[in-house]
């Protein structure tokens, strides 16, 4: 497995790399908060799942729905994804991420 990496200053900017890189009418994605990182992974080789892009950021989210808002590059914790105009992202921590604690290893 192989990793490149996309290092962001903020949660706010892996938010807003992933609303414009997601597909049109796609609002709701998945990040993970681990080990003191956000991130998410991007497979640059789907065919085969052997290479990733890890995007991510220091800092730690509560698991739970953010609803994210691409003009004010704003984002806050919600009860349920509502709007069509806005982005909304899934924190989850994972209890182990393979993936990840790889990843973290060679940063």
């Amino acid at each position: 497995m192989q990793v490149e990496y996309e290092e962001f200053d903020t949660i706010e900017d892996i938010f807003l790399y992933m609303a414009s890189a997601a597909p049109p009418m796609k609002n709701t994605m998945p990040i993970n908060s681990y080990k003191g990182y956000v991130m998410a992974f991007i497979p640059l080789s789907p065919s085969t799942g052997d290479t990733y892009l890890m995007i991510y950021a220091k800092g730690t989210l509560e698991p739970g729905i953010y609803e994210f808002d691409v003009t004010s590059k704003s984002y806050k914790k919600v009860e349920g994804i509502e709007r069509a105009d806005k982005n909304y992202f899934i924190s989850l921590t994972p209890k182990r991420n393979t993936i990840a604690d790889k990843a973290i290893e060679h940063l």
